[in-house]
């Protein structure tokens, strides 16, 4: 289920950059404010469009932008999606092809409809658009307050063009014009309000059945002559004057207007509009206009308006007749014609009277929008009432918004009377809200007291005469404007309560602008001091931010464990350091390498978390040998790394590496045991000559791989030499694989005898490598470097594959071959599958493999090498421990693993035959006893001398190999030999 999103309170807004509010902000009409939302949406990600729909009651009314829906087919799909929204006050979700979402603002009555990406979250959406869709909302409920005044505003302007209008007709009406001058002034009158190029007036003599045409104007046709009604009969202007009933728009609309069949007379027109002029439920004539050009018709409003119209064009027709019958009558009767001049006079009156109004109407409509207080607004309108009539005693009151009690703004009153806030009660204030306009004299005042109308009470000191009218708006009555009169010289009459009401519309419209306006101007403020206060959060939010950041920014470049810079943090101050040497050539750094010797076997044997407390120790120790601003690093693992930043030259940082040697050696207690921990240290002292970082680390790091090699805990300084031995393994790696690619390695075979006898029993494959300029060179001279950088394995698999297939040449299939395997390999769970499967591609037979293993390869996790031998034992694979009697020399290992020969070590062979074998010779003794014991064979290796030999068949040795019964040559030697 969706989360509603609140737009009707300020939320904390995302911290993200605000480049969407400036556009909302200065968004003035609904549109714009609808458009910039669509735009600050459309910005979020997953969000494939968006399009803000208001006004919603009515699909034709409703408004959209963009003006394009989103999916243009699928308009009334929209609108429903997002009316519901409203109606639930929840967001809407809709999933098929298209994901949409329609998100009620309850302020603004509006709905935003997005179409979201496919794998798009709508809760996720939701959250990030709360901070836009709340602005969004209270701006556009802004936006359309606006719009609506701005609407009231048109209105009144409107309503006044048409007082106007109607003045003018009646002056016309009142002016000397003949009857065509008349008319042509009223058409002219009525263009200001419609269209009315084409218009004409039309009047019905009912006793003679005779239609008169009294103005004609069109622009197609002429003007037709007067004629019976019945020669009209099916046309247009005779269902106007027979129906009494408007007709408006095409032809096809007409047709089912009129009450039967319509006859068209002249030109079709586009629209077509006519009104019949009705006094007395009579119909007397019509006025019509006309539209003969596309685009052009006429509303409902225009209807309305030429109904209204239409009957005061009547009233001024008759006006016009009656001052032509007066005018004719005064030559023949003085008194009538004074009659008829008194009327005018008074006619007169009237209408400057009429204009006094209209004048006093425009100045309240203009109070409205005036930049002044209430008092001075209210004591305005008192003057403006007061040039209408004596309102000498003023009053106005409003309901207050419970309509609880009655608020007394403004009030002017020669008695004295406390005009102050009262509850609502029985007075006559009460009694205009309740029944309409009142006009009260004193007796009448008291006959309403009597039948319990009002309350005497509260009515206060009675007036004479006592006029008040309610201020509507909206249909509903807000308060009452009121005059009296304590002089009984001074009667309000018909006329007074006539003005006043006219008045007290006006006065309404103005109170409700003038509160709207407030209203706006209040919510502007709040605003404005919500986007400061938000303002002033979004600050501490950066703020908070900002420390989080340097926070973080610590942590990436620290170590967790430790509290040490790291490599990041140390790369950054090293080439600032080498920038500075650049500048000042004079000055020079260094940097110690450290590792901590055999740290493996600590977490090895003690587990992780000691190892973590050594770590700690360790940087706790390092940063006791240097000072400011000097830096102690942790790289990984067990390096770490000193920075000297000013050193006057190697001696001050051997100084430094001595004393972390010492430090080092102390012993440390770590988990119940005391350890004696150490350290290797590489230093590399740097000067303007170096540019990069890694270079330095670089050279440091080759220092303490020497002093590692050197047999630890020491110190060793780089020098040209360690740079040149930098470079020479470089380019060996190269070299190495080189040979790979270019199959540069071949496998060299050295036999093994039957010492009794010399017969050949087998072979040792061992490895060479052709190097193209160095000739024939032996494992010492690379295979530490194959192995630091990768290609052992390689290297490794490719001599298996050569040894076999060349083993497989061999006419004896009675001899065996050995092959020597790292650990390394026997970890890989798939060596024995690999291994079977390349025998079988060399053609070599499984029982004539031996696979040579030493005693610290069975350390390594002793179930999983026992599982692997066991099945290569299965696939007929032998195995033989290599250099047994320098490890180990567990006797667990003979007994639990699969073992099938033991060699013994070189250097137990070497010392037989010579002077004090004494020990040797026991040590060899006892090997082939165990070995005979556990029916293992065994190998003597390093056979060089006779006596050798033949100190080792003394001792009951079966087999032997070295340099005395045969150096290692490649296969095709042995073939040929054989041969």
């Amino acid at each position: 289920m969706l989360t509603p999103v609140r737009t009707d309170a300020l939320l904390p807004l995302a911290a993200s950059p605000l480049a969407w509010l400036a556009p909302l902000l200065e968004a003035a009409t609904p549109r714009a404010v609808a458009l910039a939302t669509a735009e600050a949406m459309r910005t979020l990600p997953g969000c494939r469009g968006v399009r803000v729909l208001w006004a919603l009651d009515d699909a034709d009314s409703a408004w959209s932008e963009p003006a394009q829906p989103i999916d243009s087919d699928d308009i009334a799909a929209d609108l429903d999606l997002a009316r519901e929204a409203l109606d639930t006050d929840m967001p809407r979700l809709v999933a098929g092809h298209r994901t949409r979402l329609a998100i009620p603002l309850r302020r603004s009555g509006a709905a935003v409809l997005m179409e979201l990406e496919p794998r798009q979250s709508p809760q996720a959406m939701l959250e990030l658009a709360a901070d836009r869709l709340q602005v969004a909302d209270q701006r556009l409920r802004s936006a359309l307050e606006i719009a609506e005044l701005h609407g009231t505003m048109a209105r009144l302007e409107h309503s006044e063009l048409v007082q106007r209008a109607l003045f003018a007709i009646s002056d016309l009406a009142g002016s000397n014009l003949a009857e065509p001058d008349l008319l042509k002034g009223i058409h002219a009158i009525v263009g200001t309000l419609m269209y009315a190029e084409n218009c004409f007036i039309v009047r019905l003599d009912a006793q003679n059945d005779l239609i008169r045409f009294l103005y004609f104007v069109d622009v197609e046709d002429e003007v037709p002559s007067d004629e019976p009604l019945s020669r009209r009969e099916g046309t247009l202007t005779w269902y106007l004057l027979r129906d009494g009933k408007p007709l408006r728009g095409s032809d096809a609309q007409l047709r089912r207007q009129v009450s039967g069949p319509l006859r068209s007379i002249g030109t079709d027109s586009f629209d077509w509009l006519g009104v019949p002029m009705v006094r007395d439920g009579v119909v007397e004539g019509a006025i019509v206009v006309q539209s003969y050009q596309p685009g052009i018709v006429y509303s409902a409003a225009d209807q309305a308006l030429l109904e209204f119209v239409g009957s005061h064009i009547l009233t001024a027709l008759e006006r016009k007749r009656t001052q032509d019958d007066l005018e004719r009558s005064v030559r023949q009767r003085t008194l009538e014609l004074a009659e008829a001049n008194l009327g005018l006079h008074q006619e007169i009156i009237e209408r400057e009277r009429a204009q006094r109004l209209q004048a006093a109407l425009f100045q309240i409509a203009q109070l409205a929008t005036a930049d002044i207080d209430e008092e001075a607004f209210y004591r305005s309108i008192h003057e403006v009432v007061g040039e209408l009539t004596n309102a000498r005693n003023f009053f106005i009151a409003l309901l207050s918004s419970d309509r609880a009690s009655l608020e007394y703004p403004y009030a002017v009153d020669d008695s004295g009377e406390d005009f102050a806030t009262r509850p609502v009660a029985h007075g006559l204030s009460e009694y205009v809200l309740r029944h309409g306009q009142s006009l009260l004299r004193t007796e009448e005042v008291r006959e309403l007291a009597a039948r319990g109308e009002v309350d005497l009470y509260t009515v206060g000191a009675l007036a004479e005469c006592w006029l008040g009218v309610p201020l509507i708006f909206g249909g509903e009555a807000v308060g009452l404007v009121a005059v009296q009169s304590y002089d009984p010289s001074v009667l309000y009459g018909p006329a007074d309560q006539e003005l006043l009401g006219f008045v007290a519309s006006q006065i309404a419209n103005s109170l409700h602008r003038r509160r709207t306006a407030r209203v706006q101007q209040e919510a502007f403020a709040q605003l404005e001091e919500r986007v400061q206060a938000r303002t002033h959060e979004l600050r501490q939010e950066i703020g908070e931010r900002e420390r989080i950041q340097e926070r973080l920014k610590h942590e990436v470049m620290h170590d967790t464990l430790t509290g040490l810079p790291n490599r990041g943090y140390l790369r950054s101050r090293l080439n600032h350091v080498l920038a500075r040497l650049g500048h000042e050539p004079q000055r020079k750094c260094a940097l110690l390498y450290l590792d901590v010797d055999r740290f493996k076997v600590i977490n090895d044997s003690l587990g992780h978390l000691a190892g973590d407390e050594v770590l700690k120790e360790v940087a706790v120790r390092l940063q006791a040998c240097v000072r400011e601003p000097d830096l102690v690093a942790r790289l990984s693992g067990d390096e770490f790394v000193i920075l000297l930043e000013d050193v006057d030259g190697p001696a001050t940082a051997i100084k430094v590496a001595q004393r972390v040697l010492d430090l080092l050696d102390r012993p440390l207690q770590v988990a119940g045991k005391v350890l004696a921990v150490s350290g290797s240290v590489g230093i590399a002292v740097a000067d303007a000559r170096y540019g990069l970082a890694d270079e330095l680390v670089r050279d440091a790091d080759t220092a303490l791989y020497r002093a590692k090699s050197l047999g630890r805990k020491c110190f060793v300084l780089f020098d040209a030499s360690l740079q040149r031995e930098a470079i020479d393994v470089l380019a060996l790696e190269g070299e190495l694989r080189d040979a790979l690619e270019h199959d540069q390695f071949e496998p060299y075979f050295q036999p093994i005898l039957r010492l009794a006898s010399d017969e050949l029993v087998g072979y040792e494959a061992l490895l060479r490598w052709n190097h193209p300029t160095r000739g024939v060179l032996g494992p010492p001279e690379f295979l530490q470097v194959a192995e630091d950088c990768g290609v052992i394995e390689a290297i490794d698999w490719r001599m298996f594959e050569l040894s076999c297939e060349r083993a497989a040449r061999l006419d004896r299939v009675d001899t065996y071959l050995t092959i020597n395997v790292s650990p390394r390999h026997l970890r890989h769970a798939d060596f024995d599958t690999r291994l079977i499967d390349m025998l079988a591609r060399t053609g070599l037979s499984p029982t004539r493999l031996l696979i040579e293993i030493t005693e610290g390869s069975l350390l390594d996790d002793p179930e999983c090498m026992r599982a692997t031998l066991a099945r290569l034992q299965a696939a007929g694979i032998g195995a033989a421990l290599d250099d047994f009697g320098t490890g180990y020399s567990s006797l667990s290992y003979l007994h639990s693993f699969p073992m099938k020969k033991l060699k013994i070590d070189r250097s137990f062979v070497v010392a037989l035959g010579s002077q004090g074998e004494e020990n040797h010779t026991s040590v060899v003794a006892a090997i082939l006893a165990l070995a005979g014991a556990l029916g293992l064979g065994v190998v003597a290796e390093g056979i060089e001398t006779q006596q050798q030999r033949d100190a080792l068949a003394a001792l009951g040795c079966e087999y032997g190999q070295g340099f005395l019964l045969g150096r290692p040559a490649p296969m095709a030697h042995w073939l040929g030999r054989d041969a």
